[in-house]
């Protein structure tokens, strides 16, 4: 009998080089943000002495108000024959903005500038995404993957550049965070030299009668997944708070840094791998794996004491990201035709965003209420699994990302 033989896996085609320069657009983008946002709870509560309800304020209005333009920005993407051009002014504007943080005197101007900080980022998320998702073809998970994965390196990059400057250098608190200029502007610098439109989606527009303004009909099943994600939103106040809270669990303020580029660190690592399983088992049991790790972190952070603990969530936080966030993006892509898709993009973000809000303020509230992160925390665990629940129940299963723009 002949042996019997099986054909090596063929590898995966490379990426397209404008979702490899949009990789490191965010990784330059993120390298800046995170030397800002690990230092943003102790300069807000300690060198401002603000209280926690006015961080919840601050960091629930910097994420909500800009994400009133996220569904702008997202319609116009699907309009406009440049994407590119919403794409570099978002990035120019939150590269110019952050480093002036450092100059603040008062917790309102943090707001201010923590604000138009995240208005760049509503103006170019949904394009961006909608970009990538021009160029990925079948390869979405991954490639939305790649896109998150360097942006987590850039936040591991951002927290060692802290704690270099803090710990090994002595670097004050201010000047650290001013020096976000330097990465912000390599990043501008690669959207303009290495992103462009597709030529395809440019020739197809130039060609087309000029769509309606309201666009094409979102589908029922992204509508469906909508309710999960909102729900999911509902379980999720800022990050800013996990810092808090491992502060409380003992991790000494030098140690924020390195604790955040762990996060990242796992971020990154675990980023390709969700986006690459979630094209070959489809993207909700990667999402349900995700949400559901997700309520056992938080429930541990709520519970969990001492430094050991802290690291060790923190590094667990990083999985779910990777299983969650290029994936829901790959998820909602393979959903929503490509004439609608900037604009699901944006009303996604825009109700995530305006969310964050109301969640924030209501964490802090009780945190300061309570005198401890525990409660807040063990109820946003509650919410998660709420979510978990009905994107495993209502949201039907889609194997096969749709091909084609």
């Amino acid at each position: 009998m002949a042996a019997m033989t099986t054909r090596p896996r063929q590898p995966a085609p490379p990426l397209h080089p404008v979702v490899r320069a949009t990789g490191w657009v965010s990784f330059f983008t993120d390298l800046g943000s995170e030397l800002v946002y690990p230092l943003l709870p102790d300069f807000i509560t300690g060198t401002l002495k603000a209280s926690r309800r006015t961080l919840g304020l601050i960091e629930g209005l910097a994420e909500g108000v800009p994400s009133l333009l996220k569904l702008w920005s997202g319609g116009l993407a699907d309009r406009a024959r440049s994407r590119k051009g919403l794409i570099l002014a978002g990035y120019l504007l939150s590269s110019l903005v952050k480093p002036f943080i450092g100059l603040a005197g008062t917790a309102t101007t943090v707001l201010g500038l923590r604000v138009l900080d995240r208005v760049g980022k509503g103006i170019r998320g949904a394009p961006r995404d909608a970009l990538v998702a021009d160029f990925a073809g079948p390869q979405r998970g991954r490639a939305f993957g790649w896109q998150r994965a360097m942006d987590h390196a850039g936040a591991v990059a951002g927290g060692l550049l802290g704690f270099l400057l803090l710990r090994g250098l002595g670097v004050d608190l201010r000047v650290a965070i001013a020096l976000s200029v330097i990465p912000g502007l390599l990043a501008v610098l690669t959207v303009a030299l290495g992103v462009r439109d597709d030529p395809a989606r440019q020739r197809a527009l130039a060609g087309a009668a000029a769509p309606p303004p309201a666009g094409p009909a979102l589908p029922r099943a992204f509508r469906l997944y909508l309710v999960a994600a909102v729900l999911f939103a509902l379980a999720n106040s800022s990050d800013a708070f996990l810092i808090l809270r491992a502060r409380e669990m003992g991790l000494p303020l030098l140690m924020v840094p390195l604790a955040w580029a762990l996060l990242h660190a796992v971020k990154s690592v675990t980023s390709l791998w969700g986006g690459g399983l979630s094209d070959r088992v489809g993207r909700r049991p990667v999402l349900l794996l995700g949400w559901t790790l997700y309520t056992l972190v938080y429930a541990a952070f709520a519970w969990s004491t001492g430094t050991a603990a802290a690291w060790g969530l923190f590094a667990a936080y990083g999985v779910f990201f990777g299983a969650t966030e290029g994936v829901a993006k790959a998820y909602v892509a393979d959903l929503v035709p490509a004439a609608a898709r900037g604009r699901a993009f944006g009303l996604l973000g825009m109700l995530e965003g305006l969310l964050l809000i109301p969640v924030s303020l209501a964490v802090g509230w009780l945190w300061d209420a309570t005198g401890s992160g525990r409660v807040p925390l063990a109820i946003e665990a509650g919410l998660a699994l709420v979510a978990a629940a009905w994107l495993a129940l209502a949201c039907g299963q889609r194997r096969r990302p749709a091909t084609g723009m």
